[in-house]
């Protein structure tokens, strides 16, 4: 008679994992070759070729979103959000770009890779829509015009400090953060990723709301202990024929 294998058969008092997504936030920028020796007239081509592929994508990954950087960094022109429950999917993604035309004119000045996970600190923190902001495992973008990214990195004192005290600084942290319900947060963890422990992404219409959320945020317990949280990028939302569009 057949039975159950062990590993099927869930422990008495084993917690059940919590389903995570993967996130990463691509930064490219186009080669000034691609402006001054390709043709004008075959530029359209190239962009509606890279638009095609990335249309492929959009409808397996749960999220894929396009934003220009072109106006608010020297350093990328577009970005894209990219949120999957496969971490190959990222790959296939890459490859795939750069087997375009235009891909083959594309830089990544940066790249940063992270994923959700139910935080430690706010789980009695509730939402407008009353959902807990500590059961944050699942991105669910508001599509907002402006997305403003950074990585950011702990100082390690701060790993030191007791429950206790930590729970208090991020209460303050929380505390300022629901001063600006424009402002909507989502946080993603690198630990062991990526170079960065946390990447961190606003969504918001206004960005004077995030300048002085960020400026009020730089006086609190927990800003104490950050060791780097740059480059940040301002990035504005589009489609993605349109972002490639303002490429040239």
């Amino acid at each position: 008679m057949a039975t159950t294998a062990p590993s099927a058969v869930p422990q008495t008092g084993a917690s059940v994992p919590t389903a995570r997504q993967y996130i990463r936030y691509l930064f490219l920028k186009v080669r000034p070759e691609w402006r001054h020796a390709v043709p004008t007239e075959q530029h359209a081509q190239h962009q509606a070729e890279l638009a095609e592929v990335l249309a492929q994508f959009k409808e397996r990954m749960a999220v894929l979103s396009a934003y220009s950087t072109l106006g608010t960094r020297g350093d990328a022109d577009f970005a894209l959000w990219m949120v999957s429950e496969r971490l190959e999917d990222f790959q296939d993604l890459q490859s795939a770009v750069l087997g375009t035309t235009l891909g083959g004119y594309l830089d990544t000045p940066y790249s940063y890779l992270a994923m959700t996970r139910r935080s430690q600190y706010v789980d009695r923190h509730v939402h407008e829509d009353g959902e807990g902001e500590g059961r944050r495992t699942t991105i669910r973008p508001t599509n907002r015009k402006y997305l403003f990214v950074y990585p950011m990195v702990k100082k390690r004192p701060w790993y030191r400090l007791s429950l206790v005290e930590r729970q208090a600084a991020m209460d303050e942290h929380i505390r300022i953060g629901h001063e600006f319900p424009r402002v909507k947060i989502n946080t993603s963890y690198s630990f062991g990723l990526d170079d960065q422990e946390f990447v961190v992404a606003f969504e918001s219409d206004y960005p004077g709301d995030f300048l002085d959320l960020v400026e009020r945020l730089r006086g609190g317990d927990a800003s104490a202990y950050t060791e780097r949280e740059t480059p940040i990028f301002t990035c504005v939302a589009g489609s993605v024929a349109e972002v490639l569009e303002l490429l040239g």
